[in-house]
């Protein structure tokens, strides 16, 4: 675990604020208005060792930028081709796939993501019951 600076402290403390995922640019900009001294490779250094060390969660998107999530826990995620919005998505984590894997090939899985795809509800992908 990386020491507690106060430059983490800030990017910490900037990405729990933001009810988004957001990519680097996106923590960068609201450091930037109160810590303009800060710079970008500190705040990528520091969202990567803060996912590292589980208080942040990393999520690589195929064919979309780097986020990060503030729920450090294991959920999926879903992604709209729309607006390239991101959503938590509370379903039970699939730990037989991990195992199914490892049966199968042999793999020491850790975890593994879900990215769901589609229209989300702001861009009239359906209606949610």
């Amino acid at each position: 675990m990386a020491r507690n600076t106060v430059q983490r402290q800030i990017i910490l403390e900037a990405t729990l604020s933001l009810d988004i995922h957001p990519t680097v640019e996106d923590v960068f900009e609201e450091i930037h208005k109160r810590h303009p001294t800060i710079s970008k490779t500190t705040v990528y250094r520091n969202l990567r060792q803060l996912a590292d060390d589980g208080e942040i969660r990393q999520i690589l998107i195929p064919d979309g930028s780097e986020r990060f999530d503030k729920r450090a826990d294991q959920h999926f995620h879903f992604k709209c081709k729309n607006c390239d919005a991101i959503f938590d998505i509370d379903a039970d984590y699939q730990k037989e796939m991990d195992e199914a894997v490892r049966q199968k090939y042999g793999f020491q899985v850790d975890a593994h993501d879900v990215v769901f795809r589609g229209i989300c509800l702001n861009c009239g992908g359906g209606v949610y019951k």
